[in-house]
C-alpha cells in the first residue's frame, strides 16, 4: 500500500474517531511505515485469534456464524483482520474510544426499529410475503451467475479488445432438459398409484431402491419426489418420500438421499462454471469434477445391473454408496464456495488449496482435493511457465496473477517524469494470487519483466533450467524452479545492460557532463558560449549552441568519450528555482501538466538561465535513465552550473581589482569594502562548489560504483541509481525549499555586485585611450628616453583616472551602495548557515555541518548565530507560556 493511501485511510480514521490533537495523521502514518510486518497466517493463531473475540462479544455464536459466513466465501485477510481485532479488543484505551464514538459508528442500518417480536400477522401479510420468498429464491442463483457472467465478459473486453471470447448458442440455455441435474421447469406431478405400505415389505425394498438409482441421475422418482429448498437452507432440493414407507426403510432412504442433493450442486457448477467467461482454471476445475462424476456414473450403472439381477437389497446399497457420499460431499463443498465467493482463476486455486491441507486429517479425502487442485492448477502454471521462462503473458480470461497495462509504452520513458512504466507496466493482483504463490509473487513478477525487457531488446530468452512446474504440498518443489527461473533472467538482463550496453561506462559519460567532472570541456564550453549565454532565450539559435557544444567537445580531453555523441543542449522554459520549488510542491501524477503550464513572466530569462543538457537514451537503458533520472540529472547540473557562473564572474572582478591597484583608487573609501567583500562572496562560492562536487557528488558516486558491482538484478541497479541521484539532490541543498531561496539569493547578490563593479572598472579603458595618445607623440630617441616615457605616460593616466573616480563618488554614494551589498549578503549568509544548521540537526544530516564549517572557518559568523538561536529560544518559551495562560483563563 503507498504512502498516500496510508495517510488518506488515517485522515479518515481520525475523522470518524474524533480524535483530533497536535500530532496529525503524518505522525501516524511514519510510524505504520516503520513497522510494517507481513502477517503469517497459521491455524494456531487464527483460532487463538477467534477465541478471544468470541470471549469480548457479547454475541459469540453470531460471530463465529458470520466468520465461517465469510470463510465459506474465500474472503481475503480474514485471519489477518481477526487477528488485528483480537489484538484491539486487548487494548483497554482503543477500546474505551470506541466505545464513546459508538453512537457516532452507527450504520444507519442499526438504527432501524423492528415491530416485536409478539406482533402478528395477517394470514394475507404471510402468505404476500412466503410467496415473495418463493419467486425469489427460485431465481437468485441464476441471476447472481447471469451477473457474474456478464462481469466476467465485461472485464474480459476491457482487457483483450483483439480477442472476443465466444459465445454459446441460444439453445444451450433455452432448452431445459440438456442437463444432468433436475429439470426446474414445471411438469404435472406423478401421482403415485399404489402406496408403497399396501406392499410387502421386500416389493418396498426394491421399489424404493429403484426410485434411488432413479434420483441419484438426477430425475424425479414416483415415490420419491424433488422440490426445491424454499426455507433458505444450503440444500438446493428436498425430497419427500412416500410417508407409507416402512419407518426402517425410509430412515435409511433419508441418509442415502444427501448425495443427490450433492450430485444435483456439482452438476449445477459443472454446466455453469463450463461457460467460457469463467475461465480456464474453472474449465480445469470442472473437468477434474466431471472425470469423477463419471466414475459416479458407473457407479451407478453397476448397481443398477445388480439391482435387475434382483442382487441389490437396500443396506447393500447403502454399503457401496459410503466411499461415494465422502467424495460428492467434498465436490459439492468445494462447488458452493466457488460459488459463493464468485471466484475465478488465483482465487479458486486458494480455495483448493485451504481446502487440501485441512483435509491433513484424511488421507483419502486430501488425496482427492489434492488431485482437484492439481487438475485446476494444470491451466494456470502453464500461464506461470510462459511468463517466467519466455516472459509472456497469454492471459485471455484476466486470471493471471500479473496484470499488464498495455496503455504505458517503453516510448514514454523519455517523454513523461515518473516512473511509471517499469512500476506499472506489469504489476501484481492480489486478489488473482494463490494464497500459495503469495511468498514468491514479487519474484515471480521481477522474473517475468526481465525476460521481457530482453525480449524487447531482440533476444529469444531460452531459459536452461525450464521444467513443468506441478503442484504438491510441498511447496519448496516449485519454489526451487521459480527461485531457479529468477536467478536466470535477473542474470541475463544484467549481463545485457553492463556488458552489451555498457551501463557503467554510459553512466560515467553521464557524470562527465551533467556533474562537471570534465574541467577543461567546461572552460571551453563557457568561453566560446559566453555571448550566446547573455541573449533572451527566444533570441538563442539552438543549432548554434548544438555547434558550439560540438566544437568544445572536440577540442577538449571530451572527445575520448565513446557516447559523446548523444549528448544534447536543452534550453528549459523555465529557470532552476522554478522548476525545483514545482517539484517539491505537487504530486507526481500533477506534475507533467504543471510543468506545460508556465506563468508567461517565465519566458522572459536568459540564455544562462535556460541553458541545461540532454542525453539520447536508448533501450534498454532507458529503463535506469529515465525522464525522471534525466531530469534530477539536470537539476544538478543547472544548480552546479550557475554557481561555476557566479565563480568565474567573481574572478573576472578579481583580474579588474588587480589593474585598479596600479592607480590611486585604492585610496578611496569604498575601495577597501569592495575587494574585501568581493572577496567573501568568492569564498563562499568556491567553498559551495567544493562542497558538493568533492564531499557530495564524488562520494557518492564512489558508494554507487561500489553497489554496481555488487548487484544481482536491475531492480538492484534502478534502486542505487536512484538513492544516488536522491542523495545528491538532498546533500546539495536542493530538496529544502527555504535553503533553496537562500542559496538563490546569495548568488543573484553576488552577480548584481560583481555587474555594479564592472560598470565601475570601465574606467580602465581611459589608460588605453590616453596610451594610444601618447603613443602617437615623438618617438623616444634612447632607452633612457624611453623609460621617461614610460613614467610620464603612467603618471598622465594615473592623474586621469583618479579625476574620474572622484568625479563617480561626487555623483553616486558608492560607500552607501558597498555597505548595502554586505548588509545583504551577510544577513543572507547567516540566515543560510542558520537554516542549514536546523536542517542537519533535525535530520541528523551531518554532511551538512561540512559546509557550515567551511564557510565559518575561523568563526566570524558564530557570535550571530548564537544571537540567533538564543531569540529563536526566547521566542518560542514566550509562546508556550502565552499557551499556559490561556488555557488556565479557559479552564
Amino acid at each position: 500500500m503507498s504512502e498516500f493511501r496510508i495517510h488518506h485511510l488515517v485522515s479518515e480514521l481520525m475523522k470518524v474517531l474524533g480524535t483530533q490533537g497536535k500530532e496529525g495523521p503524518e505522525v501516524y502514518t511514519d510510524l505504520l511505515l516503520k513497522n510494517v510486518t507481513p502477517y503469517i497466517t497459521t491455524q494456531v493463531s487464527s483460532h487463538s485469534a477467534k477465541r478471544k473475540i468470541a470471549e469480548f462479544t457479547k454475541s459469540p455464536a453470531e460471530f463465529l456464524n458470520k466468520y465461517d459466513e465469510l470463510k465459506s466465501k474465500n474472503v481475503r485477510d480474514l485471519d489477518a483482520l481477526v487477528y488485528l481485532l483480537s489484538k484491539l479488543s486487548e487494548d483497554k484505551d482503543v477500546v474505551s474510544t470506541l466505545k464513546d464514538n459508538s453512537d457516532k459508528l452507527l450504520m444507519p442500518m442499526d438504527k432501524i426499529s423492528l415491530p416485536a417480536s409478539g406482533t402478528k400477522m395477517s394470514e394475507e401479510d404471510v402468505l404476500e410475503l412466503r410467496n415473495q420468498l418463493l419467486a425469489a429464491s427460485s431465481v437468485a442463483s441464476s441471476q447472481a451467475s447471469e451477473v457474474f457472467r456478464k462481469m466476467m465478459r465485461e472485464k474480459q473486453a476491457k482487457k483483450n479488445t483483439s480477442l472476443s471470447l465466444p459465445v454459446l448458442s441460444p439453445w444451450v440455455f433455452e432448452r431445459p432438459f440438456l442437463t444432468g441435474d433436475f429439470v426446474k421447469v414445471s411438469r404435472p406431478t406423478i401421482e403415485p398409484g399404489i402406496p408403497l405400505g399396501t406392499l410387502p415389505l421386500g416389493m418396498q425394498e426394491m421399489t424404493i431402491v429403484h426410485d434411488l438409482l432413479t434420483v441419484m441421475m438426477g430425475t424425479e422418482g414416483k415415490y420419491i419426489l424433488v422440490r426445491q429448498s424454499s426455507d433458505g437452507s444450503v440444500t438446493p432440493y428436498t425430497f419427500q418420500v412416500d410417508r407409507s414407507l416402512d419407518t426402517s426403510l425410509q430412515e435409511l432412504v433419508n441418509r442415502i438421499l444427501p448425495i443427490c442433493n450433492n450430485y444435483s450442486t456439482v452438476m449445477h457448477f459443472i454446466e455453469d462454471k463450463s461457460s467460457f467467461e469463467f475461465g480456464v482454471v474453472n474449465h480445469a476445475l470442472c473437468g477434474a469434477m466431471r472425470t469423477l462424476v463419471k466414475e459416479y456414473n458407473i457407479l451407478i450403472a453397476q448397481l443398477e445391473h445388480q439391482f435387475k439381477q434382483g442382487q441389490l437389497p437396500l443396506q447393500r446399497f447403502w454399503f457401496y454408496m459410503q466411499p461415494c457420499m465422502q467424495t460428492m460431499e467434498i465436490l459439492a463443498s468445494i462447488s458452493s464456495s466457488v460459488d459463493r465467493g464468485a471466484c475465478a482463476g488465483g482465487s479458486v486455486l486458494s480455495l483448493l488449496h485451504e481446502k487440501t491441507v485441512t483435509m491433513i486429517g484424511d488421507m483419502r479425502a486430501q488425496e482427492l482435493c489434492l488431485f482437484l487442485t492439481q487438475s485446476a492448477c494444470a491451466p494456470y502454471f502453464e500461464i506461470l511457465e510462459k511468463w517466467i521462462y519466455k516472459g509472456i503473458i497469454k492471459d485471455p480470461y484476466c486470471e493471471f496473477m500479473i496484470e499488464e497495462n498495455e496503455a504505458l509504452q517503453k516510448e514514454k520513458l523519455q517523454q513523461e517524469y515518473n516512473d511509471a512504466y517499469w512500476e506499472q507496466r506489469y504489476t501484481n493482483c492480489r486478489e488473482r494470487s494463490p494464497i500459495f504463490l503469495e511468498t514468491i509473487a514479487d519474484k515471480i513478477l521481477r522474473t517475468g519483466k526481465y525476460l521481457n525487457v530482453v525480449r524487447q531488446c531482440g533476444h529469444d530468452p531460452r531459459c536452461p533450467n525450464a521444467e513443468e512446474i506441478l503442484y504438491t504440498l510441498k511447496e519448496r518443489q516449485y519454489v526451487d524452479q521459480i527461485d531457479k527461473a529468477y536467478q536466470y533472467a535477473s542474470k541475463l538482463l544484467l549481463q545485457l545492460l553492463m556488458d552489451e550496453r555498457e551501463l557503467v561506462q554510459r553512466l560515467g559519460s553521464i557524470k562527465r557532463y551533467f556533474l562537471m567532472e570534465q574541467g577543461d570541456f567546461f572552460v571551453h564550453l563557457m568561453d566560446i558560449t559566453e555571448e550566446e549565454m547573455k541573449k533572451r532565450v527566444d533570441d538563442i539559435i539552438p543549432s548554434r549552441l548544438e555547434s558550439l557544444l560540438e566544437l568544445a567537445v572536440r577540442t577538449s580531453q571530451a572527445n575520448s568519450d565513446p557516447f559523446k555523441d548523444d549528448l544534447r543542449v536543452d534550453l528549459l522554459p523555465y529557470d532552476l528555482n522554478t522548476q525545483l520549488l514545482r517539484i517539491l510542491s505537487i504530486e507526481s501524477r500533477q506534475e507533467k501538466a504543471m510543468l506545460h503550464e508556465m506563468d508567461p513572466t517565465e519566458l522572459n530569462i536568459s540564455g544562462l538561465e535556460a541553458f541545461s543538457f540532454d542525453y539520447v537514451v536508448r533501450w534498454p537503458e532507458s529503463l535506469i535513465l529515465s525522464r525522471k533520472a534525466l531530469t534530477k540529472y539536470q537539476m544538478l547540473f543547472r544548480h552546479l552550473f550557475y554557481c561555476k557562473h557566479v565563480e568565474r564572474t567573481l574572478c573576472n572582478i578579481w583580474l579588474l581589482n588587480k589593474e585598479a591597484k596600479r592607480f590611486t583608487l585604492y585610496s578611496s573609501r569604498w575601495y577597501a569594502a569592495a575587494f574585501a567583500l568581493r572577496q567573501r562572496m568568492l569564498h563562499l562560492v568556491q567553498n559551495l562548489q567544493y562542497y558538493m562536487m568533492f564531499e557530495v557528488v564524488e562520494p557518492h558516486w564512489h558508494i554507487l560504483q561500489d553497489n554496481l558491482r555488487k548487484v544481482s538484478n536491475i531492480d538492484d541497479v534502478l534502486s542505487h541509481h536512484t538513492d544516488f541521484l536522491d542523495q545528491c539532490l538532498k546533500d546539495c541543498m536542493l530538496t529544502n525549499p527555504d535553503i533553496i531561496k537562500n542559496v538563490s539569493k546569495l548568488m543573484l547578490v553576488c552577480v548584481t555586485f560583481a555587474n555594479c563593479i564592472q560598470r565601475v572598472t570601465q574606467t580602465m579603458n581611459v589608460e588605453a585611450e590616453v596610451s594610444r595618445l601618447i603613443d602617437t607623440g615623438t618617438p623616444p630617441k634612447s632607452d633612457k628616453d624611453k623609460d621617461k616615457q614610460d613614467s610620464e605616460r603612467r603618471r598622465t593616466t594615473t592623474k586621469v583616472v583618479s579625476e574620474h573616480i572622484e568625479q563617480l563618488n561626487a555623483s553616486d554614494d558608492f560607500t552607501n551602495t558597498v555597505h548595502n551589498f554586505d548588509s545583504n549578503f551577510s544577513s543572507l549568509l547567516i540566515s543560510l548557515l542558520d537554516k542549514l544548521s536546523l536542517f542537519s540537526t533535525a535530520n541528523c544530516e551531518h554532511n551538512m555541518m561540512n559546509i557550515i564549517h567551511r564557510l565559518d572557518f575561523n568563526g566570524f559568523y558564530t557570535v550571530r548565530l548564537e544571537k540567533l538561536a538564543a531569540d529563536r529560544s526566547m521566542a518560542a518559551h514566550r509562546d508556550e507560556d502565552l499557551m499556559d495562560v490561556g488555557g488556565a483563563e479557559a479552564r
